[in-house]
């Protein structure tokens, strides 16, 4: 079963196309990386998910129209926004006896196992938070909701690092543990690239890539090349090429590795390389030292 299906999905406001004939499937039990530049649609597509904003074309969440039935999706759909909005006068023990109080699958106790990993006080009111408490906080609160699908848009800005380490392996073990299908999009590609199955890349508001991680590192090969061997690299048709160090890097689609050996050594890339390599233009450039 999809639990996004997504066809030719349209987003226009004023005369800026955000999303442009955009098709998904998202199955069930995945964890998919929603990533683009700014401006890519990634933002727009989360809202049209979620039933925030109308569209143009078919859109279908857990076998419902997000926009007409989103009261209907609330008790399935839990979202952490880049951006934390807590009512500032309430204490912490308060906003989870709020939460226990309105959602029927709020779990109070893995709230507070996400809090005792915290140096939050549950006395202490919101507003005396720093930024990234409060952002700790809504991670608990949001993570205590037992979803079908956990929609997460920018979740650890303003973290610090060991906490936002912190954050992701909670999430794989909730993840394990609840079999619940998550999108997340993020600026921080390094650290989310382990805990994927499937990756969107979205640019000027289309699609630039859909697939699992697995036939990334299947299809996508990179190779470090000197002078004497360009021209034999890029007879084999690079989708993208950068100069760094004095060699050159040169990114190849659904080229066998064996016919890439003799250039230099294959490796599969990052998802950061490939992000760049597939959005940031592929005119050779020279790389900061």
């Amino acid at each position: 079963m999809a639990v996004v299906e997504a066809r030719n999905l349209r987003k226009t406001y004023r005369k800026t196309l955000a999303l442009d004939g955009v098709d998904l499937s998202i199955g069930e039990g995945r964890i998919v990386g929603l990533l683009g530049p700014n401006g890519a649609g990634k933002s727009t597509a989360l809202q049209a998910i979620l039933g925030l904003v109308s569209h143009e074309g078919e859109l279908r969440v857990l076998d419902r129209d997000p926009w007409s039935q989103r009261g209907e999706l609330v008790h399935e759909v839990c979202f952490i926004a880049d951006v934390a909005v807590l009512p500032r006068w309430m204490r912490v023990g308060q906003a989870v006896d709020y939460m226990a109080g309105v959602h029927p699958r709020f779990d109070r106790a893995r709230a507070e196992g996400f809090l005792a990993r915290s140096t939050i006080r549950k006395d202490s009111r919101i507003r005396e938070l720093s930024k990234g408490m409060v952002t700790q906080l809504h991670l608990a609160l949001v993570m205590a909701v037992d979803a079908r699908l956990l929609v997460l848009d920018e979740p650890t800005l303003g973290l610090d690092l060991l906490y936002r380490k912190s954050f992701f392996d909670a999430l794989l073990s909730d993840y394990v543990d609840h079999d619940r299908t998550i999108i997340l999009s993020t600026h921080d590609v390094h650290e989310i690239q382990h805990v994927l199955t499937d990756v969107i890349f979205l640019d000027r508001g289309r699609v630039a890539l859909s697939a699992t991680m697995e036939e990334v590192e299947a299809r996508f090969v990179e190779v470090l090349t000197t002078d004497d061997r360009l021209a034999a690299a890029r007879a084999l048709k690079p989708v993208s090429e950068r100069r760094m160090f004095g060699r050159h890097s040169l990114l190849f689609d659904g080229v066998d590795r064996e016919r890439l050996a003799p250039l230099g050594e294959p490796r599969t890339p990052g998802l950061a390389d490939l992000f760049v390599a597939l959005l940031g233009g592929g005119a050779p450039r020279e790389a900061a030292a």
